[in-house]
């Protein structure tokens, strides 16, 4: 095996592992906010609200999936929707005072917890992993990336 094979086996045992570990951390950040909810609460903040419809293309999910992870944020009060003043048959998702608290809160624990498990690296190493991070969210366009 080269050693940019084994690379990208370990690659994808520690993505998985990463991946596991920000689930199992996430009812312990909010109990009643899963990590995807939280993801979806994120985007709806960065876009200023949005359809469910372009939640469920940017995340790849089935729309019957994201339809019930709305249902449930709208329940609990975390957002709410808008009818689209540009077209009054489009509903806008967005967050309410509620949401935008529980999604602040949320966040500040993630980043302490980030900032724990991260402290003994060097600053050139947290600025070297954000960049590597980065490109390999980067969108798979713009990299030629599937």
């Amino acid at each position: 095996m080269s050693a940019a094979e084994s690379a990208v086996e370990t690659i994808q045992r520690e993505m998985t592992i990463f991946a596991r570990r920000a689930r199992a951390s996430a009812g312990r950040m909010h109990p009643e906010l899963s990590l995807v909810s939280y993801t979806l609460l994120g985007h709806l903040e960065e876009q200023g609200g949005c359809r469910a419809t372009d939640l469920a293309a940017h995340y790849a999910l089935d729309k019957s999936t994201v339809s019930r992870q709305v249902a449930a944020l709208e329940r609990a009060g975390l957002i709410e929707r808008r009818l689209d003043p540009e077209d009054h048959r489009v509903q806008v998702l967005h967050l309410t005072e509620a949401g935008r608290e529980i999604l602040a809160q949320v966040t500040r624990s993630r980043r302490a917890a980030f900032r724990v498990r991260l402290a003994g690296w060097p600053e050139e190493d947290l600025v070297r992993f954000a960049a590597y991070l980065e490109r390999y969210n980067a969108d798979p366009g713009e990299t030629g990336a599937d």
